[in-house]
């Protein structure tokens, strides 16, 4: 009986469609009469002619996910599912019924996704894979690919070099010259203090300028809540503060500086006071890193880059790329002071940053518009 009233649906379509009045609400509707007299085929089908009119429907996609399901196709189920998904957190004022069903549709996605995961895993232990001890590199890829960590990549805000491996905090044995630095922690850290002590040289880190437009969040600008102290700023030694740093000049000798005319070398105390988040951002260019030497750090400080999120240690210094998404945050009730520098990305070649300074170099010329820059 059902499977008859079913074919009869069917053949009624198919008559509207030879019509042309088979659109997507005719579609919809058949298949969900078709549904619930149990004739999944001829459900996917009317399903498949909605989802051929308008790829996007949200619930065409959500209803062919529940057909393929039944059916138990979990991996197409899935695909379908993390579609509409998608498709619905970009729209708004959606029907109860649709928001309860993507809610379902979501947590379906998850648990199989969890599913899938415990089998690759089962079976990559039977190729002796170990977390613990096997590549990094594959472990980042098998959590890139079950979903636990998201895929961060280079975004420079302006100037993009092809070719350079995405990697968001470097080795810290790629630089043996770090030593110097890091051996100077004590003296460099005694310097800083005494700048935040006087409250002299110190400036919002990020400074407005009437001229160029707010292209980030705007709440850190002209605001001390994070300041710097400037070293080297725009490619010249800043006379007045590095006079009160000889210690911090000295280490900083060893540090093989970009020379940018205008730009670089540049290096500061960079010093987040209590409970402040940079947030999220990207760096102007992926030609460079930036380099940290932890000085005044209260516990639970953290810089974020991509999936990598390290807490602060006085006098560890590291190497990050930050063309790749960063934040920082200082959730403690202190403030936080850091050496900040940047250096040449090392697979740079001397032509290439010859070449790279060049250009740099022509687009500060050109008119007489701001230079912008943003590092935490």
């Amino acid at each position: 009986m059902q499977s008859g009233d079913a074919a009869t649906a069917r053949r009624h379509f198919e008559a509207l469609a030879q019509a042309g009045q088979g659109g997507v609400p005719a579609c919809l509707g058949l298949a969900a009469a078709c549904q619930r007299l149990g004739d999944l085929p001829a459900a996917q089908h009317a399903l498949d002619r909605a989802l051929a009119l308008e790829p996007r429907n949200l619930q065409a996609l959500l209803m062919k996910g529940d057909c393929l399901s039944a059916t138990g196709d979990t991996r197409g189920a899935t695909a379908f599912y993390k579609a509409a998904v998608s498709l619905g957190s970009q729209l708004r004022n959606l029907p109860p019924a649709l928001v309860e069903a993507l809610r379902r549709a979501a947590g379906a996605s998850q648990e199989t996704g969890a599913q899938v995961e415990a089998h690759l895993r089962s079976r990559l232990a039977e190729s002796g894979y170990d977390e613990r001890t096997s590549s990094p590199r594959f472990t980042e890829s098998l959590d890139l690919l079950t979903g636990r960590k998201q895929l961060y990549l280079q975004q420079p805000r302006v100037y993009f070099f092809p070719g350079l491996p995405q990697v968001q905090f470097y080795p810290r044995e790629m630089f043996p010259w770090l030593d110097a630095v890091e051996a100077a922690t004590e003296e460099i850290c005694r310097e800083a203090t005494a700048v935040l002590q006087a409250d002299a040289g110190l400036v919002p880190y990020l400074q407005s300028n009437p001229n160029a437009p707010l292209t980030n969040d705007a709440t850190l600008f002209d605001n001390r809540d994070w300041s710097a102290y400037f070293l080297y700023k725009a490619g010249e030694v800043v006379e007045e503060n590095a006079a009160r740093c000889p210690c911090t000049m000295r280490a900083l000798e060893s540090v093989p500086f970009p020379r940018v005319r205008g730009r670089d070398p540049m290096a500061l105390f960079s010093v987040l006071k209590p409970g402040v988040r940079i947030p999220p951002h990207h760096g102007f260019l992926n030609t460079r890193l930036i380099c940290h030497l932890p000085l005044i750090v209260p516990p639970g400080c953290y810089l974020r880059v991509g999936n990598d999120q390290r807490e602060w240690r006085k006098g560890q210094a590291w190497a990050f790329d930050d063309s790749i998404e960063h934040e920082a945050f200082n959730p403690s009730g202190e403030t936080r002071v850091i050496l900040l520098f940047d250096i040449w990305r090392p697979e740079l070649s001397e032509e290439e940053r010859r070449l790279v300074a060049a250009v740099l170099e022509a687009m500060d010329s050109f008119g007489a518009g701001p230079r912008v820059d943003w590092s935490a």
